[in-house]
């Protein structure tokens, strides 16, 4: 397969109003291998989108050689990177599926605050959409689904694959349930 046909993401942010990291994931380790170099990145974005409101649609900028699709939310700014060469409606649908997916799994709420609460929740989107910089999902009924630890039909996953926490409210609830039926005679 030609890797030139895969469309790729070098970056995926997650800012706040002031241009602070809530959530990144960066796959282009040649152009960003540091902390440092893609802090400034971030300062960058910021400042070039500080004074624009895209809130109901994407918009697009160019950034050292990068396409730029971003999308405000409340007081957070989105945004998807990829190469000059990049197609912007593939990368605009990526923005689209990570934006619709944190809408339903936080009911809306894409402040500062709740973001940073359900970091675990962002970080599994953000993993759920995009691998390695290749696309995965961009349905954000099955990318929800999927953060949540569901089916992609919305049914319980086996036992064997959740984690340690999920196994044990699992448990919790069955005992729970268990408990209250003994008390009705069951």
């Amino acid at each position: 397969m030609d890797d030139a046909m895969v469309p790729m993401i070098k970056a995926i942010l997650i800012l706040d109003g002031d241009g602070n990291r809530l959530a990144t994931k960066y796959y282009e380790k040649t152009e960003f291998p540091s902390d440092e170099v893609q802090q400034a990145f971030e300062q960058k974005l910021n400042r070039k989108t500080k004074h624009t409101n895209a809130r109901s649609e994407a918009e697009i900028i160019m950034l050292e050689k990068n396409v730029s699709i971003y999308r405000s939310s409340n007081e957070t700014k989105f945004f998807v990177v990829g190469s000059a060469s990049e197609n912007e409606l593939i990368l605009t649908g990526v923005l689209d599926a990570l934006h619709d997916t944190l809408n339903i799994l936080l009911r809306g709420m894409t402040d500062r605050r709740t973001l940073l609460d359900s970091l675990e929740l962002v970080i599994l989107t953000i993993d759920e959409i995009c691998d390695g910089g290749m696309i995965l999902e961009m349905d954000p009924q099955s990318v929800a689904s999927r953060a949540l630890m569901r089916g992609v039909d919305g049914g319980q996953v086996p036992i064997t694959e959740l984690t340690i926490g999920q196994a044990l409210n699992s448990a919790r609830d069955q005992f729970i349930k268990s408990m209250g039926n003994q008390r009705d005679g069951y």
